[in-house]
């Protein structure tokens, strides 16, 4: 059983990470015209601070069957990569946490005592849901401990919930439905935010076709607020579950935070085997680090 769920929540962190390091080359100005005409961006595509923490999410589980807070933050601390794109308050909390300083007071006073509400709990999550295929409900409950770690405003805790619930649900056996069934079933157990209103409206959306018109409504991530990133993720995933590719593009095409948006609808396609990214897309992303565990302990 375990060993299975972690073939379930690696294969979901394979499409996170194609989705990160494809989405983040449509930041290079001499790939926009290319992100227009649906065509790849030449060379190998390196993925960003999402697939890194995404991995430490992993290991995690494959290590004590659950989340434990405090080996997640000791894994997001020891294995953060300044280059990697993280945002500068991250960036200062990881360091001291490696200098010996308590995650839970800096997670606790960041943004003067607020928490952050960035996107950053939901975009490393997928593989998380994967693992709780089935169970949708404890993902919920495992995504939010995970949150704690990093993002404790509100709207960060639902956004991984929502991103996590999506996964399992979109990993359980039978499939999660149609689009429609799926958001609704990801509404249900997220608790009142913005996040759940955005998804709401993100469900009354699924007939819109324009990925910009509808990340005008639901923001994509430009304020790289979770509120302003999980609904069109879901939305752009709901709506193409059975394509990989078509997904990707629909996300990257909305712009905003794309390396992201298509993080996350990269995890939680990849969490059935019918949303696989293509393997010319796999084979062009920088391989997994060699610290992520091969299989469960």
């Amino acid at each position: 059983m375990t060993a299975d769920r972690f073939q379930r929540a690696h294969a979901s962190l394979r499409g996170l990470a194609v989705g990160d390091a494809l989405g983040s080359q449509f930041f290079v100005p001499a790939n926009y015209a290319r992100l227009q005409a649906r065509a790849l961006p030449p060379g190998s595509w390196q993925w960003t601070d999402d697939t890194e923490m995404a991995c430490s999410v992993l290991a995690v589980l494959a290590t004590h069957g659950r989340i434990d807070q405090d080996a997640l933050a000791t894994s997001f601390a020891e294995h953060h990569d300044f280059d990697r794109g993280y945002g500068p308050a991250v960036n200062r909390m990881l360091r001291l946490v490696r200098e010996g300083a308590d995650w839970r007071e800096l997670a606790a006073a960041l943004f003067n005592g607020q928490g952050s509400w960035g996107n950053g709990a939901a975009m490393r999550i997928a593989p998380l849901g994967a693992w709780y295929a089935g169970d949708a409900e404890q993902a919920t409950h495992q995504a939010e401990i995970s949150a704690y770690t990093t993002h404790q405003h509100r709207e960060a805790v639902a956004g991984a919930m929502a991103v996590a619930a999506a996964a399992a649900l979109v990993a359980a056996p039978g499939g999660p439905g149609d689009p429609a069934r799926l958001l609704d079933d990801v509404v249900a157990l997220v608790p009142r935010s913005a996040v759940q209103a955005g998804l709401r409206r993100a469900r009354d959306m699924l007939d819109f076709a324009d990925p910009v018109t509808v990340a005008a409504v639901l923001g994509c991530g430009r304020r790289t607020s979770a509120h302003d990133t999980v609904p069109f993720a879901l939305w752009a995933a709901a709506g193409n579950l059975a394509s990989f590719e078509r997904a990707f593009w629909v996300t990257a095409q909305a712009g905003g935070d794309v390396d992201t948006t298509c993080a996350i609808v990269g995890g939680v396609l990849a969490a059935s085997p019918a949303g696989a990214p293509p393997a010319e897309w796999q084979d062009r992303t920088e391989a997994l680090p060699d610290w992520l565990p091969s299989q469960p302990h």
